[in-house]
């Protein structure tokens, strides 16, 4: 049975696709839950997966059209995806694995489609509780998951994730918290005294949407 990690859908991405989506690029594709979602929603022809972990994408290879495994970096898409061909590009909690993410990101951005959308989720180092353990108790220690998980090979903010998902030329579209914190929570009443500002300490992850311009 597979982790739920790797089989649950992103579907905060879903607020934010383009009007159209024919063909899409899923880095990190897991078992291709998300896919899945983008799918039931519009008329897909294409769909691309990259899984890194070799029996999650033995369960993901039928859901997709080309499923390559292994190092994303390493992956020859070019030879096999046209240069502005996709309309979507999805890389969530992925880009921070990577040693080089700027070069993939700008390889990504590449094959978009004017109009099409690159969607990048990571997490965000400046969370509240990041920064407590590390003034308080000097913690940085790496963990299985989570902030510090010790696969992590780059870390981001609010503004250098935006870097990272316009660093290949698209027009930023938003950066959202993944996380919607709604009343009574008391992480709702902190953004409305704030008129927004401790987003960038509450927000566990960013959701960050690029656009190709015609």
């Amino acid at each position: 049975m597979l982790d739920r990690y790797y089989d649950t859908a992103r579907t905060e991405v879903l607020p934010f696709l383009p009007a159209r989506v024919t063909r899409l690029l899923d880095v990190g594709c897991g078992a291709g839950a998300t896919t899945r979602a983008v799918a039931a929603r519009h008329a897909v022809t294409w769909k691309g997966g990259i899984e890194y972990v070799d029996a999650v994408a033995a369960q993901a290879e039928p859901h997709f059209d080309r499923l390559w495994r292994g190092d994303a970096q390493a992956a020859a898409l070019e030879a096999e995806i046209a240069p502005g061909s996709l309309d979507l590009v999805l890389c969530l909690d992925v880009l921070e694995h990577m040693a080089d993410p700027w070069t993939m990101v700008k390889r990504l951005s590449a094959l978009l489609a004017p109009g099409g959308r690159l969607i990048v989720s990571v997490p965000n180092i400046r969370h509240w509780k990041f920064i407590w353990r590390l003034l308080m108790k000097g913690d940085f220690r790496y963990r299985d998951a989570g902030l510090l998980d010790r696969t992590h090979l780059r870390f981001f903010v609010k503004e250098t994730a935006a870097e990272l998902a316009t660093v290949g030329g698209l027009t930023l579209v938003g950066v959202h918290s993944v996380q919607r914190f709604r009343f009574p929570d008391a992480r709702w009443l902190l953004m409305a005294l704030s008129f927004g500002w401790l987003e960038t300490l509450l927000a566990k992850q960013w959701l960050v949407v690029a656009e190709r311009k015609s």
